[in-house]
C-alpha cells in the first residue's frame, strides 16, 4: 500500500508496535518538495485530530490533580460565559455531546466566499470568543453525539484557565517532556518551530502542491500537535503502562458515552466514543483509535490493547486513507496473533 509511493513525492511514516516492541518502522517519500528530505521515524507530522487524545489527557490530569471536575460546567470555569453554558459540562466537551456550534461553520458564514488565504487564522481563544457570542447549542447538552472541534478548542482554554499555563506549555510539561517526547509540540507560528517537519500536500493534476495551513490551522486543542513515530512510541508505551494516570483514572476515557436521546451515531452509523478516543471493536478485537484529517495531512492510530498491537500511519498528502491503511496493516498482524 506504500511501496508504490514515488521517492520524490510526499508520503507517509508507518510504525507497528507489538508486545511493546517496534516490529516495523519505515518512511516513504519526502517531507516537502523544496528540500526533498526523506521521511523517517523522526519526521514530525501535524496530527490534526489525533491531538484530541492529548487534550483529553491534559484535562484528565487536572481532574487527577483535584483542580477540575468532569461535572463542572462552562459557567463555573468561565463566569462570563453565556447562560447556556450552565448545562454544558467538561464531560460533555470531552465526549462530543456538548452541542456547541461548529466554529468552522460560523467562520464560513462570517467570511462567505473570501479566499481561505485571506481569512485570518483563528485561535482557541478565538473559538471560545465565538462560543461566547452564541446564545444556544445545536441540541440539549448530553442528548446527542456530534463530533465537535469547537469543544476541544474550548477544552484547551479550560486547561489554560485552570492550570494558569499556556496550553502548549502544559502539554509539554505534563505529557511530552515527562514521556521524553522530545520533539513533540503544539505548534504556534512565530512562537516555536517544528523540527524535522513534514509539510502537507494536495494532488493537483499530475503534481502536488503544498497545502500546509488554512484559516483553522492555528487552533491547538482540536488538532495542533506535531509529533513523530519515535515520540508516538513513547506515548503508546505510557498508555500501555499507565505512566501518566492510574488504570482506574483512565477508565472514563475508555467508557463509551450514552447520549440520553438514543445511541451515538454519525451519518447513520453507530459511534462509540470516550474522551479523545473512538472505541468501536474491529473484527472482534477490542480497539481504541482515532484519525486526523486536515489540509494536506491524513493520520491514524489504531490500538488493540488486548492484542498488544498498535499501528500508526502518518501521511503528508491528502490522497491517502490513513485509517484504511492502518487497518490493512493491522489485519496482517491480527491474523497471526498468538495471544
Amino acid at each position: 500500500m506504500f511501496i508504490g509511493i514515488p521517492a520524490n513525492t510526499p508520503g507517509a511514516a508507518v510504525m507497528v508496535i507489538q508486545d511493546g516492541k517496534i516490529v516495523f518502522e519505515r518512511g516513504y517519500g519526502v517531507t516537502d518538495l523544496r528540500s526533498k528530505s526523506r521521511i523517517d521515524e523522526q519526521t514530525n507530522f501535524r496530527l490534526a485530530s489525533l491531538t484530541k487524545q492529548f487534550t483529553a489527557m491534559a484535562v484528565m490530569l487536572l481532574v487527577h490533580d483535584g483542580k477540575l471536575r468532569y461535572d463542572e460546567t462552562l459557567t463555573e470555569v468561565f463566569p462570563e460565559f453565556p447562560a447556556y453554558g450552565k448545562t454544558i459540562t467538561i464531560r460533555h466537551l470531552l465526549n462530543h455531546t456538548s452541542g456547541l456550534l461548529d466554529y468552522e461553520d460560523l467562520m464560513a458564514k462570517q467570511y462567505g466566499n473570501t479566499p481561505d488565504d485571506k481569512i485570518p487564522q483563528i485561535s482557541d481563544a478565538g473559538v471560545l470568543a465565538l462560543m461566547q457570542k452564541a446564545s444556544t447549542t445545536q441540541f440539549p447538552p448530553g442528548s446527542r453525539w456530534q463530533y465537535s472541534n469547537s469543544g476541544y478548542c474550548v477544552l484547551a482554554m479550560v486547561v489554560e484557565k485552570i492550570s494558569g499555563s499556556k496550553f502548549g506549555d502544559f502539554l509539554d510539561e505534563r505529557i511530552f517532556s515527562s514521556l521524553k517526547m522530545v520533539n513533540t509540540l503544539a505548534y504556534e507560528k512565530g512562537v516555536n518551530e517544528v523540527p524535522h517537519r513534514a509539510y502537507g500536500h494536495t494532488p493537483d493534476g499530475s503534481r502536488f502542491r503544498e497545502t500546509d495551513h488554512s484559516s483553522t490551522s492555528a487552533t491547538l486543542g482540536d488538532g495542533g500537535v506535531y509529533t513523530s513515530l519515535t515520540d508516538l512510541a513513547h506515548w503508546d508505551r505510557a498508555l500501555a503502562q499507565h505512566t501518566l494516570l492510574p488504570e482506574k483514572e483512565m477508565q472514563p476515557a475508555l467508557t463509551p458515552v450514552q447520549p440520553s436521546a438514543g445511541p451515538a451515531e454519525e451519518n447513520g452509523h453507530p459511534v462509540s466514543y470516550g474522551f479523545g478516543w473512538f472505541l468501536e471493536p474491529y473484527k472482534g478485537h477490542q480497539r481504541m483509535w482515532h484519525y486526523g484529517e486536515t489540509i494536506g495531512f491524513r493520520t491514524s492510530i489504531q490500538r488493540f490493547p488486548q492484542d498488544h498491537l498498535t499501528v500508526i500511519v502518518l501521511c503528508n498528502r491528502a490522497d491517502m486513507n490513513a485509517i484504511q491503511s492502518a487497518l490493512d496493516i493491522a489485519d496482517l498482524y491480527l491474523a497471526v496473533d498468538t495471544h
